[in-house]
């Protein structure tokens, strides 16, 4: 009996944004665009030095997997999702959060353990480019013990965030969920997720992938780092031996699709972009929707850049619960 629609693996992140100038991300010392790693120390001295600098964010759970997986659940998909957060208020926080999106989670999320849950700053510049310092926290001890093979069994597609990789026990957990799916009959996807998870650890992507997922999500950047190619019509051609169908999101100019026959490009909606943080956790939260109501690639891709738009017209990972049924009724 089909229990779940989707279920996602990934880290438990509490995010705090702040608005910065590029000469803030020189200043500091932080490489802009991408994700980096950094320890509890860095973090409270990133957050010190910027206190005049934070904007009026709600806190939400965050973490690239479940901004795809709660985006997912809002639009009406039965979801479940696999992370690790510790026994502090904001661990008690990520799961009351994901209880108010609809997203089940496993009994072992249930038991705090010590330690501190995952923390990651996002410092946008007015080009609204997002630039991610990360602590992991008790997230980089995710393992296979947070799996919940019933529930994976039961769903129709399992979705796997890139950023595991840096983990080694977060990285086994992700290829163990892929072929225990595989084995169950359940359609896999995975996100590249960062142009530098890609740059310093490609090879655990592969291990990850295997031999091939059925959905790939990645944006330009990391389709040309992960082929090692110089155009992307060559990183559509190689892309074809580790996945049976891929979507490429190219920001303002939308997204290239391939439906494993044929390749679609689908247009974005023209928006002032402020914050583009979130922004492929969402196109692929709303592309694993449509494809798990039966609709066509163009159709899913369409209402993925909407949604895409949507996020970075806004500050913000993630959309209010009530736009996802204003983002469906506009186009069903």
């Amino acid at each position: 009996m089909q229990q779940y629609d989707l279920y996602g693996i990934g880290a438990a992140l509490l995010d705090t944004e702040i608005e910065v100038s590029d000469g803030d991300l020189s200043a500091l010392g932080v490489e802009k665009g991408i994700m980096t790693l950094v320890d509890d120390a860095r973090q409270k001295q990133l957050v010190d030095d910027l206190q005049d600098n934070l904007i009026t964010a709600k806190r939400a759970c965050g973490g690239s997997g479940a901004n795809t997986v709660i985006a997912a659940s809002y639009f009406g998909l039965r979801t479940f999702y696999s992370c690790k957060v510790a026994g502090d208020d904001n661990g008690d926080f990520y799961r009351n959060n994901l209880t108010a999106a609809g997203v089940d989670y496993p009994a072992t999320l249930q038991r705090a353990d010590g330690g501190t849950t995952g923390k990651c700053l996002v410092l946008i510049t007015p080009d609204a480019e997002r630039s991610m310092n990360t602590y992991l926290g008790i997230s980089e001890q995710l393992s296979v013990t947070e799996l919940d093979n019933e529930a994976l069994t039961t769903s129709r597609w399992a979705y796997i965030e890139g950023y595991l990789v840096s983990s080694e026990t977060g990285r086994k957990a992700a290829i163990t969920l892929r072929e225990q799916a595989q084995q169950a009959g359940v359609k896999t996807a995975l996100s590249l997720s960062d142009p530098a998870m890609v740059q310093f650890f490609g090879e655990g992507l592969r291990e990850m992938i295997g031999g091939g997922v059925d959905m790939l999500f990645c944006n330009r950047d990391e389709a040309l780092g992960f082929t090692g190619t110089d155009s992307l019509d060559a990183a559509a051609e190689a892309l074809r031996d580790y996945c049976r169908s891929f979507a490429i999101t190219l920001g303002a100019e939308g997204a290239l699709l391939w439906d494993g026959a044929q390749h679609y490009q689908v247009a974005s909606p023209q928006v002032h972009a402020i914050d583009t943080n979130g922004a492929g956790d969402m196109f692929a939260g709303a592309f694993l929707y449509a494809i798990n109501r039966d609709m066509g690639f163009v159709e899913a891709g369409e209402l993925a850049c909407r949604a895409a738009a949507q996020v970075v017209s806004q500050y913000g990972p993630r959309l209010q619960a009530e736009q996802h049924s204003e983002l469906l009724a506009a186009v069903i």
